[in-house]
Parts: structure tokens; sequence; C-alpha cells
């Protein structure tokens, strides 16, 4: 199994920043993709941010373009979601997710590892 420890969430004003982390531990050998996911109140789950770890290719949704930066800190297990100038619309739960490439792309589908969430509030 993986497991996946986020931590950062907070309430934030219009314009503000957050730094996510996630702390990923256990059978990290079996993925390569690394993602940021989240949910707001009566919406579905949406993809924010992935990276393919093999080569830190990252993809972002257009609506955090420019604004987001997922990275990931080997050495500390660790991946990120630097999250600037940030909007009410980015109100939401934030989850990492980790899951194994299929064929080298990190599709929204192959991600089967989720953490437990953390809040994300942005008032104007």
């Amino acid at each position: 199994q993986v497991q996946l420890a986020e931590s950062g969430g907070g309430s934030v004003q219009d314009g503000n920043s957050l730094n996510l982390s996630c702390v990923v531990s256990g059978y990290t050998d079996r993925v390569d993709c690394m993602g940021w996911f989240r949910q707001a109140p009566g919406k579905e789950r949406e993809g924010v941010a992935t990276l393919y770890t093999v080569d830190d290719f990252s993809y972002y949704i257009e609506s955090v373009k420019g604004r987001f930066t997922i990275s990931q800190d080997k050495a500390k297990s660790t991946l990120y979601l630097q999250m600037n100038s940030l909007q009410p619309e980015d109100t939401a739960m934030y989850y990492c997710a980790a899951g194994k490439a299929d064929f080298g792309y990190c599709l929204w589908h192959t991600f089967n590892h989720w953490g437990q969430g953390t809040q994300v509030t942005v008032s104007s």
C-alpha cells in the first residue's frame, strides 16, 4: 500500500498563497504518477495537476496554469503544490493522489491511492 498525508491547507484572502505538502510512504516504488485533486462543496472532484516522477513532466488544468506549481522532493518523499494568486473559486478540499502511469502518461484514471485531504478556503 501507499500512504499519503497532506498538510498546509488553511484560510487566506484573495490573492494570497499557500503551499500544500504531501508525504508519501509505503510501497512508493509501485507508483510513478503523483497528483493533486480538489473537491468543492456540491461539485465533483476534479484533477488539478499531475507530475510524472520519472522525468518531472507536469500537467495543469487551464484554470490554475501560471498560478499553481507541482513539484517533488524525492529525498523527503514529499509532493508539493505551491498555489499563488489564490481566488475564491479555488476553495475546496485538496487531495494528494498517487498511481501508476499508463504508458508513461499520468491520466486522471490512473490514480488509485488517496490522502485524507486538506481544506483550502479563499475569501474575497
